[in-house]
């Protein structure tokens, strides 16, 4: 299986001239380079290099074109011209037989489909990469879409992963750029991402929870998982009914207001982002419906990303700053996360940053291309020696995702209008009194189980080094002001509780 894989690889690479892609950047200062040289025959083609690429990965199959997309997204690592050319890649994947879908059903759950369902659609409703999606009916009439993976996937996947990470050590090796591209970091962080989409019960809790991070969102539906029919390999969850974002016609004949719709894009993304750390990270047109009423429906949650509570104050206050066109304190923000090294001249990185973002403010979405706007800054946080940060690689990805978005619902969309008081009312709420109100309330029960036990724990260790007077007097001394300590952090969290009970008095 491997050898024919592997001998269908060579000869699509030979057909699209990909050899040629290599030799051309190959170093001239390898042995292997020199070699490869003057064995290959040069060749000319008429279509250009990224095209070439882009059909190649098509002709590979849908792990290939998965990988392009994938690879798309790293505009830091890849050439813009092929960055631009993998993004046009889309998932078109035929269907698998259906007989294959029911017996991998039957076999999950020990029972056929008509016994699990009232009534189950034999004709796919959708068919992606790693899996495809028939309606049915529960016995008590609910309708659902059940999502099952394609039979024998994981081997292929395996066999597949293993040709690339070989592929990526060849690129890292014949390549001038080879190194700084990273192509085996990429590999595997396409890998982990594929890996996870091939476990459904990891989707089904990803649904699950973002349903509850937006439960009674106008905003924002999510499908609720029916547990019951779940597992590894079969995802059984509410059917949605809506139209696809990227059908703008249909859209607008069902009254839907297209403006509002793409800001309250803008404000899920970032209440995602900010608000919970979790987010929707494969927010294509294809996995984004919306209800006639104009609340955007999400689907297909195999690829989240977290944040940690560092990232999104840092990230924060570089969208802020940014926005307020701030760059002094973008640069002093990317030290302080230590995104940069410690001795970077801010002042430097200031202006080099300004250079990249003044242009695109007061412009409509239409006139800004953030594609472009990205690979600039990966550009200058080269030049700056700044790492790529593995948990903003999804963001990122993300963040391109909202632009095509908001180009195809609303042209003139401001993005920095839109999201700069969501971002101001964060921040307000995370360093203001609500803020300290929310973490006395959250710490309270342990101070509550701890702080009694204070004093008796010092007396202890007193009584334990009596013979040392130096030990006991600094003993002392420590407890005098831990009671006083005690004391003041009661009274915050009696003034904690009044303000709270103000403000919930005041929000009834």
């Amino acid at each position: 299986m491997r050898l024919f894989r592997l001998a269908k690889i060579a000869i699509v690479s030979l057909r699209f001239g990909l050899d040629q892609m290599i030799l051309d950047g190959a170093s001239s200062t390898t042995r292997i380079g020199e070699i490869l040289r003057r064995i290959v025959p040069h060749r000319r083609f008429a279509k250009p290099r990224a095209q070439r690429l882009r059909e190649a990965l098509e002709s590979l199959g849908p792990i290939f074109v998965k990988f392009g997309q994938v690879l798309s997204t790293r505009r830091d690592l890849i050439p813009p011209d092929i960055a631009d050319e993998l993004a046009r890649l889309q998932d078109r994947v035929p269907p698998f037989p259906t007989e294959q879908a029911l017996a991998r059903i039957e076999a999950e759950h020990g029972q056929s489909v008509d016994v699990l369902f009232r009534n189950f659609n034999r004709t796919p409703e959708a068919s992606a990469s790693v899996a495809q999606v028939h309606f049915a009916e529960l016995h008590d009439g609910t309708p659902v879409a059940v999502k099952v993976l394609r039979p024998g996937i994981e081997r292929v996947i395996d066999h597949d992963l293993a040709l690339l990470e070989a592929g990526a050590v060849l690129i890292e090796k014949l390549w001038i750029d080879g190194r700084r591209l990273k192509p085996r970091e990429v590999v595997g962080e396409f890998a982990k991402y594929l890996r996870d989409e091939l476990d459904l019960m990891r989707e089904a809790a990803n649904c699950s929870q973002l349903r509850r991070n937006f439960k009674g969102s106008p905003l924002l539906s999510v499908p609720e998982v029916y547990w019951d029919y779940c597992s590894t390999s079969v995802m059984v969850m509410q059917r949605m009914e809506g139209t696809p974002v990227s059908q703008i016609e249909r859209l607008r004949a069902q009254g839907v207001n297209l403006k509002k719709l793409s800001q309250a894009g803008v404000e899920i993304f970032f209440t995602q982002v900010f608000r919970d750390g979790f987010f929707h990270a494969d927010m294509h047109p294809g996995n984004i419906f919306v209800s006639p009423s104009g609340q955007y429906i999400a689907l297909d949650f195999g690829i989240m990303g977290t944040l940690e509570e560092r990232d999104k104050q840092y990230l924060a206050q570089n969208f802020l700053a940014f926005f307020r066109r701030d760059y002094k304190r973008v640069a002093q923000a990317h030290v302080e996360a230590g995104w940069v090294p410690p001795g970077t001249r801010v002042d430097e990185f200031e202006s080099a940053i300004r250079a990249v973002c003044e242009p695109i403010f007061d412009k409509p979405i239409k006139d800004i291309s953030f594609g472009k706007t990205l690979l600039r800054l990966f550009q200058t946080a080269r030049r700056f020696q700044m790492e790529v940060q593995p948990q903003l690689v999804l963001l990122q990805k993300t963040l391109l995702n909202i632009e095509g978005l908001g180009r195809e619902l609303d042209p003139e969309l401001d993005l920095w209008k839109t999201a700069k008081p969501f971002l101001e009312r964060w921040m307000n709420d995370q360093v203001g009194w609500r803020s300290l109100v929310r973490h006395l309330a959250e710490e309270a029960p342990n101070w509550a189980g701890s702080l009694p036990q204070l004093p008796r724990l010092i007396h202890q260790s007193l009584s334990q080094h009596n013979q040392q007077p130096a030990l006991r007097e600094e003993l002392e001394t420590m407890n005098l002001r831990l009671q006083r300590l005690t004391r003041l952090v009661w009274l915050a969290a009696v003034v904690a509780g009044a303000l709270l009970g103000a403000e919930l008095w005041r929000l009834w």
